[in-house]
């Protein structure tokens, strides 16, 4: 397939998984009505924790939870990718993203190698900290995966920082890189934007980043801003601050053609 049009859904998810879910349905509802094949989702978009400890709500391949998920895939016939959940394994509590085909069929996971932590002074002088280690595992393994012939790099929010892993995905040729996020609104104003924008010219891909946007907890609110950025680092689409979802339609034609502009020889050892 040439061309792939996808919807990305911003959210502002609560520990409630009910609730979350009635609002990714009615989004992925209208977004199909749109002709969206795939289906991007945020950051910990089944249920979202109050960052002290781990959401209740644990998804595990074998319970209730993973059944739930993987139903908005088969029941609207659509790829659901990149949105992560707290998944319960052996090693811990992961913030893993599940990707599911239109058939139900799980089409690979990945596990968040890069935890959260900051130490934020704000202009009235409090200090906000932030240490995702205290609920979660980290991850060690990259994850590319393909849908209707694009190669797909997973990644999820403070992973955009580190640029080791996405050279991975640079070097793997990847048509898309995904960022599912929860960001933080100060470091949100002042990153979010030009660091997705940054990777989708360095890597000469499409950049789609799912976002939590508003007061998600009374502790907790979230930049949203939820991107489509295509290879030349021309926005496509910004959801702005509020809940929705935005549409891009990605072209393999277009993907080359960016990339035929400027050749980024790999092959210098510096």
């Amino acid at each position: 397939m040439n061309k792939l049009k996808i919807a990305i859904i911003q959210l502002t998810s609560s520990l409630d998984y009910k609730s979350n879910l009635e609002k990714i349905q009615k989004f992925i509802s209208s977004a199909k009505g749109e002709g969206a094949q795939a289906i991007f989702l945020p950051e910990c978009f089944y249920s979202l924790s109050n960052g002290k400890e781990p959401s209740p709500f644990l998804v595990n391949e074998s319970n209730e939870h993973f059944e739930n998920i993987r139903k908005l895939a088969v029941e609207n016939n659509v790829y659901l990718i990149g949105g992560s959940v707290a998944y319960q394994s052996e090693a811990g509590v992961l913030n893993r993203a599940l990707n599911f085909s239109p058939t139900g069929d799980l089409i690979g996971h990945y596990d968040k190698i890069n935890l959260f932590s900051c130490d934020i002074k704000s202009k009235d002088g409090t200090r906000k900290k932030v240490d995702e280690g205290i609920i979660y595992t980290s991850g060690s393994t990259p994850k590319i995966i393909e849908v209707e012939g694009f190669k797909i790099g997973l990644a999820i929010c403070f992973d955009l920082r580190f640029s080791n892993l996405l050279l991975h995905y640079f070097r793997n040729k990847v048509d898309i890189l995904t960022f599912p996020a929860a960001f933080t609104v100060p470091t949100g104003r002042a990153h979010w934007h030009t660091m997705l924008r940054a990777r989708a010219i360095e890597g000469q891909c499409y950049v789609l980043a799912a976002a939590q946007c508003g007061e998600n907890h009374p502790n907790i609110r979230t930049f949203g801003h939820s991107l489509a950025v295509n290879p030349w680092g021309e926005v496509m689409g910004d959801a702005g601050e509020n809940e929705g979802y935005i549409i891009a339609e990605l072209s393999k034609e277009d993907l080359q053609e960016y990339r035929s502009r400027m050749n980024l020889d790999e092959s210098v050892n510096y």
